[in-house]
């Protein structure tokens, strides 16, 4: 009798449900929409890397002040790709495509070249850190110095989010990544749109952002709490820890909305685009329950509303 080949093997380990051993790795379907993801998912690093030299050589400043306008923009830009690569990962079943180990494989370049979207999600990550870094040495200040802890920090709960979706660690600590992530992006952004603001005098000024950010902690919980390639499954009324908190995120999302109307007419952009993203969730939901390992492009569609929400509201004036 033959020994069943790795292949077999990754297919068996895919069909079930019991924990996994620790490093256990799960392959993601590497189908051509991946590989195209993957291509757009390189340009959009190579056009954050070039929108900051542009940015750094039209400046009407010279030397090292030049040079950190030029970095602030491509750690906003990279901080949204990054995320979205999060999305990605998530939308094609690449969560655990890597096992459990952190951060990085022996072969974690080729694997990004071949298209694995949580190799490049990690490399992206590492290129997000050193520029967090180098912005420190250049221009300490409230935004640069925050970014780079909540850089540091959300890389370690990165960790935290592989052993969320192999049974080992509990949901919340994957919403505090998510979480965390934002706070990454927004740190950035604010610094950049508003130079010399304290990011944390800034962020507890700005209530439309706690709705915002509740729901993005919510949204990483329920990923979680589902856990790796298993459905939510439909309900009327909440039966299980996934259910309530699906629930909690719909009321959450409601709350943005309802924030952001009484704000109104101060966001009227990011107003419009949560009420649009309520009915992606929907979408979202839906797609789920029907394709639980790999429920597509709607995962990163959704998260990429979120970060337009988010800009929205970060520079309108209320």
């Amino acid at each position: 009798m033959k020994n069943p080949s790795v292949a077999e093997e990754r297919n068996s380990a895919q069909n079930t449900t019991v924990a996994m051993p620790i490093s256990s790795a799960i392959d993601g379907e590497m189908t051509r929409m991946v590989r195209v993801i993957g291509l757009v998912m390189a340009c959009l690093v190579a056009g954050a890397i070039l929108a900051g030299i542009w940015k750094a050589g039209a400046s009407l400043q010279s030397g090292r002040a030049a040079l950190v306008g030029g970095l602030f923009l491509t750690e906003i830009l990279l901080s949204a790709i990054l995320i979205l690569l999060g999305s990605l990962v998530e939308g094609f079943g690449y969560g655990l495509s890597l096992g459990t180990h952190w951060p990085y494989t022996r072969n974690i370049f080729v694997l990004m070249v071949q298209g694995d979207p949580e190799a490049a999600h990690r490399l992206v990550a590492t290129l997000v850190g050193l520029i967090a870094l180098a912005l420190v040495v250049l221009a300490p200040s409230s935004a640069t110095i925050n970014g780079l802890a909540l850089v540091i920090v959300a890389g370690l709960f990165g960790i935290g989010t592989l052993y969320v979706l192999s049974g080992r660690m509990p949901a919340f600590v994957h919403g505090i990544h998510g979480l965390l992530a934002y706070g990454v992006f927004l740190c950035y952004l604010a610094g950049f749109a508003f130079p010399g603001i304290e990011f944390w005098s800034y962020l507890k000024l700005m209530s439309p952002l706690h709705a915002l950010l509740l729901a993005v902690f919510l949204g990483g919980m329920t990923t979680g709490q589902r856990g790796f390639a298993q459905p939510i499954g439909a309900f009327y009324r909440p039966r299980r820890a996934a259910h309530w908190t699906v629930a909690a995120h719909i009321l959450a999302a409601l709350t943005i909305v309802a924030t952001l109307g009484w704000f109104m007419p101060a966001y009227p952009v990011a107003f419009y685009m949560a009420i649009a993203q309520i009915a992606v969730g929907f979408l979202l939901f839906q797609a789920i329950n029907l394709k639980p390992k790999n429920p597509g492009t709607i995962v990163a569609f959704h998260q990429s509303m979120v970060l337009l929400i988010t800009v929205a509201i970060v520079v309108s004036l209320p």
